[in-house]
């Protein structure tokens, strides 16, 4: 493990816990003797790192702390590359247009060595997907950070005449071929899934729906949970 790897795995293992972890401790679960650690932690406090402690007593990280480019691994920034250029081929035009300006963003502040290893990475993706739905995906995700109402035409099955839904939407979901809203639907008084290719319109409203979206969410976790896998 480099250096720069010990370091990133310090601010980890505190991140992880709220209160003071003993010198001694940390220092055996990154396998250095106290003294490295604390050459690592005087230099993780020069970089900005508000840790708080001393020996014998133990050191806590303050929240706030933003990690500096160099503090990324390789396998990380293969994975940032990755996930942006896969982000990037989706048809949603406002979220590709922002995973290319993000990766953008983080390779101008990289160090030489990594900014290459973003030009050179391996890793590939695919043509891009092609567009199944005729509505605009950035309004769905506009309504689930405002968490407002959605209303919506939907058609169930290809053949099926499309229904009228006022629906609470909460997560959006990205497929290899097809995009799942997941909401609160007025009509069914529970939460359903709609595929976004069959719903025939959408109309955005300020209404807000009475629940937080995070709430939701952990309705919906907790639903998936509770059924039988297939």
């Amino acid at each position: 493990m480099s250096r720069a790897e010990r370091l990133l795995e310090l601010l980890q293992i505190l991140r992880r816990r709220r209160r003071p972890i003993p010198g001694n401790e940390l220092a055996a679960e990154l396998g250095v003797s106290l003294r490295s650690l604390y050459r690592d932690i005087a230099t993780l406090k020069g970089q900005g790192a508000d840790i708080r402690g001393e020996p014998g007593i133990g050191y806590v990280l303050r929240p706030g702390f933003l990690l500096p480019p160099l503090m990324f691994s390789e396998e990380e920034i293969e994975a940032i590359v990755l996930g942006s250029r896969w982000v990037a081929k989706q048809p949603d035009a406002r979220l590709a247009t922002s995973a290319r300006d993000a990766l953008a963003k983080i390779t101008s502040v990289l160090p030489p060595q990594l900014r290459d290893l973003v030009d050179a990475t391996t890793l590939m993706v695919g043509p891009p997907l092609a567009k199944l739905e005729g509505i605009d995906l950035a309004t769905i995700r506009d309504a689930i950070r405002s968490e407002t109402k959605l209303e919506i035409t939907y058609r169930r099955e290809p053949d099926e005449h499309a229904a009228k839904r006022i629906v609470w939407p909460f997560a959006l979901g990205f497929f290899d071929q097809v995009r799942i809203v997941v909401a609160w639907c007025e009509l069914r008084r529970g939460i359903r899934h709609f595929r976004t290719d069959r719903i025939v319109t959408l109309t955005a409203t300020s209404e807000p729906y009475p629940k937080r979206r995070r709430v939701l969410l952990a309705e919906w976790r907790a639903q998936q949970r509770k059924t039988p896998p297939a």
